[in-house]
């Protein structure tokens, strides 16, 4: 509780924090078996990503279970400045928030303007040589972005347009975890 400038009492901030934790708890519960399907419709490992500071942290994921796969272990932290999830964890910031981001980044700002539009994002040889994803938004009740569901694999799998062959799945799973997050403050 905390009081207002007339003196009334409102619901303090800690509340606000509680639900925000409450709706992070839903959306790691519902995220392994969301990845577990897309990984088994795309045949490619999948993630979750959830930014902190100037970094990424994968929160989740589900691995191919065998053959050539790309492998980020739960609580691996990832630049922002290359691969589709940290395009989609950048394009919906504030402008000057995105600026700073861009600096000493693979991605531009037209690049970021495409993902807006199409609601996903790809990347080929970007975080790493070899390694293509695809990356789509999750987004927490207010609309505003709260993390980024992937699948990444070799390039010779998902081909230089990986999100032509993946993106609609991808865009599908976030959307799921999205209605999780919107469930949790109905």
């Amino acid at each position: 509780m905390a009081r207002d400038l007339q003196g009334r009492f409102v619901l303090g901030p800690r509340l606000a924090e509680l639900a925000t934790a409450a709706g992070e708890d839903r959306l790691l519960a519902a995220a392994g078996p969301v990845l577990s399907a897309l990984r088994d419709h795309t045949g490619e490992s999948a993630q979750l990503y959830r930014r902190q500071g100037e970094q990424r942290i994968c929160v989740a994921g589900a691995e191919r279970p065998m053959g050539l796969r790309d492998s980020i272990p739960v609580g691996s932290t990832l630049t922002m400045l290359a691969g589709s999830a940290a395009q989609v964890l950048l394009a919906w910031e504030e402008p000057d928030r995105l600026h700073r981001g861009l600096q000493g980044s693979k991605f531009t700002a037209t690049i970021l303007s495409g993902v807006r539009r199409r609601g996903w994002a790809q990347s080929v040889s970007e975080r790493e040589p070899g390694v293509a994803s695809v990356s789509a938004p999750v987004r927490g009740p207010s609309g505003r972005v709260v993390a980024a569901v992937s699948i990444s694999g070799p390039v010779e799998r998902l081909s230089r347009q990986p999100g032509r062959m993946h993106a609609a799945a991808v865009v599908s799973a976030a959307n799921r975890l999205t209605e999780v997050l919107r469930r949790t403050v109905e």
